[in-house]
């Protein structure tokens, strides 16, 4: 299981580059100030007012990262994230459109318009709009999963 971040390990420092320059290499945006150094970066990244989650690639992906707001919006503690098979940040009738767009992402690096519904742990629905997934490539062009971020969502009654 991946450490709690906090900055005994640098709040994942290099799991905040794979995301900050697979990003930046697919948007051409940055996620935070390009000029911040990779710790600083990754503490900005976890205590970021916007959501920012991450997956492996594994057939059925596992949730590898998920900043302050994500653990805060899924109710979730660090271990359960890190536990968490993707799939389950959607109720079971919205999966299927879950994975034609990660399909989608897959084939064209990333989209930059993605709006659905998500359920944190409790139950509690929300929808997230205009959030931008792209895929993790890391420096030898290996695909080591994808990542979502989004700062608009409201809650569903």
């Amino acid at each position: 299981m991946t450490p709690f971040p906090d900055p005994s390990n640098d709040f994942l420092c290099d799991h905040a580059r794979l995301l900050r320059m697979s990003y930046r290499s697919l948007t051409g945006r940055d996620l935070l100030d390009p000029a911040l150094d990779d710790r600083e970066a990754a503490r900005q990244l976890f205590e970021a007012p916007f959501a920012v989650l991450s997956h492996n690639a594994d057939p059925d992906p596992i949730l590898t990262y998920g900043n302050r707001r994500v653990l805060d919006l899924f109710e979730l503690d660090w271990a359960q994230l890190t536990r968490m098979p993707s799939r389950l940040t959607a109720e079971a009738p919205d999966r299927e459109e879950r994975a034609r767009l990660l399909a989608q992402v897959t084939a064209h690096g990333f989209i930059d318009d993605y709006s659905g519904v998500r359920v944190s742990s409790r139950g509690r629905r929300f929808r997230i709009e205009r959030a931008v997934v792209w895929n993790l490539i890391d420096r030898e062009g290996r695909h080591l999963g994808q990542a979502a971020t989004f700062s608009r969502w409201r809650p569903l009654v």
